[in-house]
């Protein structure tokens, strides 16, 4: 595996937690026009030190202002990137459980775990090819179609498989 590709996590604007963080936030503000220390912590189930922690650092890279009354604000930058993670997480989320056909709930939880790790591109490139398969164009109803009615099996001969390459990945010896 080349390193300079796993090292790319690191990378990231925020972690999971922040970015949950963020979303509460912005969550609690719509909600109920306010967010505190306490509200987050809450709204997260987590303690209020655990929160504060995760805040400070985005206060710290300028995603976070806190004002004189302790209510917490997202900056231009926080609100920009909260928008990109919650877009992202419903694309997602729509690809999972309209295309691949993965359970609601279980679609709900992979895509909060990729949603911010994904890039841009990655996120505009994935809604263009949904965009696509729900235009009513012939082409994309002939392909989802055809994909419904794949057989989706292990490989028969994984030299013909085109996308395993020792062993079949659907295989219990396979990669999970």
């Amino acid at each position: 595996m080349n390193t300079s590709v796993w090292k790319e996590f690191d990378l990231n604007i925020i972690s999971h937690s922040a970015a949950h963080h963020l979303m509460a936030i912005d969550g609690l503000i719509r909600t109920h026009g306010y967010a505190r220390v306490t509200d987050v912590a809450k709204s997260l189930a987590i303690t209020r030190g655990s929160a504060s922690i995760t805040l400070k650092a985005l206060k710290e890279k300028g995603l976070v202002q806190e004002d004189e009354n302790k209510f917490l604000h997202l900056s231009k930058e926080g609100t920009s990137l909260t928008l990109k993670i919650e877009s992202k997480r419903i694309v997602l989320k729509k690809f999972l459980k309209d295309v691949l056909h993965v359970s609601a709930e279980q679609a709900e939880i992979d895509a909060c775990k990729v949603e911010h790790l994904i890039s841009a591109e990655t996120g505009e490139h994935l809604l263009s090819f949904l965009r696509f398969l729900f235009s009513g164009d012939e082409r994309a109803n002939a392909f989802l179609k055809a994909f419904m009615s794949y057989n989706e099996g292990a490989c028969q001969d994984v030299e013909l498989c085109g996308v395993c390459e020792t062993e079949c990945l659907l295989n219990e010896g396979g990669r999970s």
